[in-house]
């Protein structure tokens, strides 16, 4: 039996303020996050690289 894997898409923008709780509150319910980043320009990249290579 092959196991259900549950990925996270987020399209964000400059949501250097919630991203990081955001985040941090799903991380152990899901295998993998994707975030698309759409053109901050805050820290918002850097804040999802640290959850996740996939930015």
């Amino acid at each position: 039996m092959v196991g259900i894997s549950i990925s996270l898409c987020m399209i964000v923008k400059d949501e250097e303020d919630s991203l990081p709780n955001c985040l941090a509150s799903v991380r152990e319910l899901v295998d993998e996050m994707i975030i698309i980043d759409t053109g901050s320009e805050d820290n918002t990249k850097q804040i999802a690289s640290a959850f996740t290579d996939h930015v």
